[in-house]
C-alpha cells in the first residue's frame, strides 16, 4: 500500500482537485484507493456528496481513539463513493478542535500511520487531501506518508505557499531522518498570461530536480466534475485536464516502480 500526501501551506493552489483527479485515475486503472479528508472545512467530503458538518463517523474518531485510550478501528469510517474502486474516509467540522483539545500530547502525531495500518492489504494507494495549516493533522499526514505531492498555482502568492512548507518540512524532519521523497506540481497553468509563464520559469529556475517538468493547465471542468460529485476523467476524460493529470500519474508510478524495485534489491 502507497501512501501519498497532497499538501501546501496555502488554500486555492488545487490540493483537493489534485487528489480527487490521481485518485478517480488510479481506481479506473484498477488501483483500490482510498482518499482521506484531512481538512477541517471538509471540501473532499463534501465533492462527493457528504455533509463534514453532520458526519458522526470520520476521522475525528481516530484522535479520540487515542485520547480515551480505546482501540483505533478505521472500518465504520470508511464510505463507498459513486467510483468503483475508490473509497472515502471523510472529515468532520471536529476536526477544527483538535490542536486545542490536544496540545502536544504525546503519540497523537502518529494517529493516523496506526489507523492506516490497520488497512494494509486492503488498498493499493491512499491519498491524503491535507489542511493549508500547520497543525496536529498536517503533521499526522507528514508522518504517514511515503511521498508528499506539492500542488502550486503558477502566481506569486502560491509561491510563498511553497517556501513556507518546504520550510515546514524541514522543521519536522527527523535528525539523521531520510527526506521524504517530493514532487512540486504546477498547477492553474495558463500560458496566456505573463503571470503563469513567468511563476513557472521561476519555479523551474528555483527546485530543479524537485518540480514536475508538466503543468496542470487551467480546465473549466473540473468545476463541473465537482457540481457532478465525480472525477473529471469520468466526465470528460480526453479534456487537457484530464490528460495533463494523467501523464502526472504516469510519472509518479514509474518512480515509485522505481522506488519498489530499489528496495527489493536493498533486501
Amino acid at each position: 500500500m502507497r501512501i501519498w500526501a497532497v499538501a501546501n501551506q496555502k488554500g486555492g493552489v488545487g490540493k483537493t482537485t489534485t487528489a480527487v483527479t490521481l485518485a478517480g485515475l488510479l481506481a479506473e486503472r484498477g488501483s483500490r484507493t482510498l482518499l482521506v479528508d484531512m481538512d477541517p472545512h471538509g471540501s473532499l467530503t463534501s465533492y462527493f456528496g457528504f455533509d463534514p458538518d453532520g458526519m458522526e463517523d470520520s476521522i475525528y474518531n481516530f484522535f479520540h481513539a487515542t485520547v480515551s485510550g480505546a482501540v483505533i478501528d478505521p472500518w465504520p469510517v470508511i464510505r463507498d463513493t459513486k467510483v468503483a474502486h475508490l473509497q472515502l474516509m471523510p472529515a468532520s467540522m471536529a476536526l477544527a478542535t483538535l490542536d486545542r483539545q490536544l496540545g502536544i500530547r504525546k503519540g497523537t502525531g502518529l494517529v493516523m500511520t496506526k489507523a492506516l495500518r490497520e488497512l494494509q492489504g486492503r488498498y493499493d494507494h491512499v491519498l491524503l487531501d491535507c489542511p493549508p495549516v500547520l497543525g496536529v493533522l498536517m503533521i499526522n499526514a507528514l508522518a504517514a506518508c511515503e511521498r508528499l505531492l506539492i500542488p502550486v498555482q503558477t502566481e506569486f502568492l502560491a509561491r510563498k505557499g511553497l517556501e513556507r512548507m518546504l520550510n515546514t518540512l524541514r522543521m519536522v524532519q527527523r535528525s539523521g531522518q531520510q527526506p521524504l521523497p517530493r514532487i512540486i506540481i504546477p498547477t492553474m497553468y495558463d500560458r496566456r498570461t505573463r503571470a503563469s509563464v513567468d511563476s513557472w520559469a521561476a519555479l523551474r529556475d528555483s527546485y530543479p530536480g524537485e518540480i514536475w517538468n508538466s503543468t496542470i493547465p487551467v480546465d473549466t471542468g473540473f468545476r463541473d466534475a465537482s457540481k457532478a460529485g465525480l472525477p473529471l476523467s469520468l466526465l470528460r476524460p480526453s479534456s487537457r485536464g484530464v490528460l495533463a493529470y494523467a501523464k502526472l500519474l504516469d510519472n509518479l508510478l514509474e518512480e515509485e516502480q522505481g522506488m519498489v524495485e530499489m528496495e527489493a534489491r536493498a533486501s
